[in-house]
């Protein structure tokens, strides 16, 4: 069973993981950032309920951003935590357009903790986009909104505080970048 502990160690490792990555917003802010978003959107929404999640949460770009092996994960969290790690991993080898496309399908299908990760982690993303704009252009960022909404499609009803979240920021994006028109 993960604790507090684990919770802790589990920031540590992801800070150090993601020590040089960057989020691609005009702030550069740390990729940890995002990290520590993720996890506080599940567990405020489930009232920090499950740990598991929570570290799941934390460390769910760490396979896919990082180069960490499930096994590590697994190794240290658990087989609970390194599953839920697994389902929201993308496979780095196919194009990002196959990716994409993977995440629209394959999201009504995970597990209930697998979906509040991908409605978090959307949420972050849209917030971001907003807040701290990547230089992307107008279009790019419009079917970035696009695309999270169908992802997210398939993960509603899992949890409603984070539909909520979800549908706030795509809201707040979907304002600016419609003014921006």
């Amino acid at each position: 069973m993960n604790t507090v502990t684990s919770l802790a160690r589990a920031y540590s490792l992801a800070a150090a993981w993601h020590a040089r990555q960057r989020r691609k917003g005009k702030a550069r802010e740390p990729y940890v950032n995002h990290l520590v978003e993720v996890a506080h959107l599940v567990t405020e929404a489930t009232g920090g309920a499950d740990i598991d999640l929570a570290i799941a949460a934390v460390l769910h770009d760490a396979i896919e951003d990082a180069g960490i092996k499930a096994a590590e994960i697994e190794a240290l969290f658990g087989p609970q935590v390194a599953g839920l790690v697994l389902e929201v991993t993308d496979d780095k080898s196919l194009p990002p357009s196959t990716r994409k496309q993977l995440q629209v399908e394959t999201t009504p299908h995970k597990s209930p903790g697998a979906k509040m990760i991908k409605l978090a982690d959307k949420t972050s993303n849209l917030r971001s986009i907003r807040l701290s704009p990547p230089p992307w252009p107008l279009e790019r960022k419009r079917a970035y909104l696009r695309w999270s909404q169908a992802v997210v499609a398939g993960a509603r009803g899992v949890n409603a505080a984070l539909e909520d979240a979800f549908d706030l920021a795509h809201s707040q994006l979907e304002a600016v970048l419609v003014d921006r028109a």
